[in-house]
Formats: structure tokens, sequence, C-alpha cells
């Protein structure tokens, strides 16, 4: 009976030092256990010789795979190249940086035996530096449960696995990889999260900076919307018209009770211009819903970002 196959898709950018070190740990883990492989490095932009190390990797393994965008393009576009070329029927996330262990590998293929489709790392110590951990806590354990319903410790941990049917489900673009769970979870897929061993950074520097906080909010708030109204854009736009609406015309019929009971409506101009325009949003946003059903009834086209690949070794 032939082995399955389970594919690791990892994304990297000025990792020279760590990607044969993951490499060989990756490696040391398959062959205790009864799967093939084919790992798939993404170089996102590289400016040290992470492609060089990759490459040789290649020349050596041709189960090893690499892809080498054209510039930094992100880890959203890295993760997607990568799982456009999977062909396992398990998909492993991890980040190049030796943070996450590959000894957790079994783990995560326990959990899926059980019958889940997405399980996600949870560093239960970390080793981040506070503008990471502190962002993160806030997101993870309030934001994210509080505005999606989705309770895992660690959304955007790197260190995951999928099942073939969820990676081909996804669609990402932006910076959605961070709210991959939430994404996952909103299509009925079973999720669920195992406790990993987080290690140090050893090479190479932290690509987090706070920029990342106020894209994470702003992520945040369009997931929320995709989950819950991008095939119902319609109930959005349109809850919001309708009480915009409604405010407008209670305030046009006070105007028009003030004007038949008293014969004037001074010093209400300012009320009744408040009342025309909450009227006029109301309208504008109900047709922005009108016209946002119609165009959700056309079925949109999977993202691919082969535009952004310069070279690929398969």
């Amino acid at each position: 009976m032939k082995a399955k196959l389970i594919s690791f898709v990892i994304p990297a950018k000025n990792e020279e030092e760590s990607i044969k070190p993951l490499y060989d740990g990756i490696i040391s883990e398959i062959n205790k256990i009864d799967f093939d492989y084919e790992i798939i490095f993404i170089d996102d932009g590289s400016t040290d010789n992470t492609f060089v190390v990759m490459k040789k990797l290649h020349e050596s393994d041709k189960r090893v795979k690499v892809i080498k965008l054209r510039g930094w393009c992100g880890k959203t576009v890295a993760l997607q190249t990568g799982f456009d070329d999977t062909k396992g029927e398990i998909i492993f996330t991890m980040d190049a940086d030796l943070q996450d262990n590959p000894k957790d590998i079994p783990t995560f293929l326990k959990k899926l035996d059980e019958g889940y489709d997405l399980v996600v790392g949870w560093k239960k110590k970390r080793y981040d530096s506070l503008n990471v951990v502190v962002p993160s806590r806030i997101l993870n354990n309030f934001l994210i449960p509080v505005l999606t319903g989705v309770r895992l410790h660690d959304n955007n941990c790197g260190f995951k696995a999928f099942r073939r049917e969820v990676v081909n489900n996804i669609n990402l673009y932006g910076e959605l990889f961070r709210f991959l769970p939430v994404l996952v979870a909103k299509q009925n897929f079973k999720v669920t999260e195992v406790g990993v061993h987080h290690r140090e950074r050893i090479h190479g520097k932290s690509k987090y900076g706070w920029q990342k906080n106020v894209k994470g909010l702003l992520d945040l708030l369009t997931i929320v919307f995709l989950t819950g109204y991008v095939k119902r854009p319609g109930h959005f736009f349109g809850t919001f018209g309708l009480i915009s609406f409604s405010f407008g015309f209670l305030i046009g019929l006070y105007i028009t009770y003030l004007r038949v009971t008293t014969g004037s409506i001074q010093y209400r101009h300012p009320l009744l211009f408040l009342g025309m325009l909450l009227m006029i949003i109301g309208v504008q946003l109900v047709t922005t819903g009108l016209i946002a059903e119609m165009i959700v009834s056309f079925s949109q086209k999977r993202n691919t970002y082969e535009n952004y690949i310069q070279n690929k070794l398969i």
C-alpha cells in the first residue's frame, strides 16, 4: 500500500542559517513514521543566501521543491503559491526560523486522525518579545473570540496541519493568513489546537513590527465581514441602511408634526437636514447592499499568484 504524502509549505525570508537545520529536523521525524513527503520552500524576497541553500537541498533531494518569488510579496502570497503546488493529503505550514519544532509533527497527525480538519499550534510557553506576545494575547483571548466566536489560544501560530479539503477551499489575499483558523472554522470544518514546543530564535531577526498590530486589527474587521456577511452582504449594508433610514424618517415625522400643530419649525432646520441626510444615507446603504448581492451572485475566481514567481524548482 502506498504511503500517504505529507506536504510541508515553508515561507522564508533571510533565513539562510535556518533552512538546512529545519530540513534535517523534518526528515528526522518523517523517517520515524509511515509517510512520504514533499517540502516546498518559498523564498519571499530574501537578500541573503536563503535561495542558494534551498537550491542545494533541491539538488540533493528531489522531494524538496523551491519557489522563488520576485521580491518580497508577503506571507499570504508565499503560502498560497506553496498551497497551489502541494500534492499531499496532509499539508503542514511551518515558519522557517526554527522556532517551530518538527518533533511536534506526530502530535498534529494524531489530532488529524481524531477527525479534525485543521490543527493549530498553541505556543504555551513563548520565546517572543513582549511587543509580540501582548498584542497576540489581546487578539486571541478577547477580540477574536468576541467578534468571531472562534476560541483558540494562538490563531496566528505558523505551525499548522491541514487536510487537503481545507487547503482546496482556502482563498487567501491581503494578510488574511493571520486568521486562517477563523476562515476555516466558518466553512464548518473542524478546527482544534495542540500544544507545541516553541523555541527561541537562534539565527536571523524577527520580521515582526508594530505596523503588524494595526494591520491585524484592520484584518480582523475584514474577517468579521467576510465570515459573517460575504455570502449575504445585503444583510450587512441593509441593516445599517434601514436603521439610518428609520431614524431619518422618525425625525421627518417629528418635524411634520411640529409644522402641523404649531405652524412653524423655527430653530428646527438643522434637525430637518439631519433627518433628510439619514434617509439619503439609508437608501444608499440599502442600494449598496443590493449591488453587492448581485456581485456575489457571480462565482469569484480563486486567487492565484503565478505572476509573482521568478523561479520554480520542482
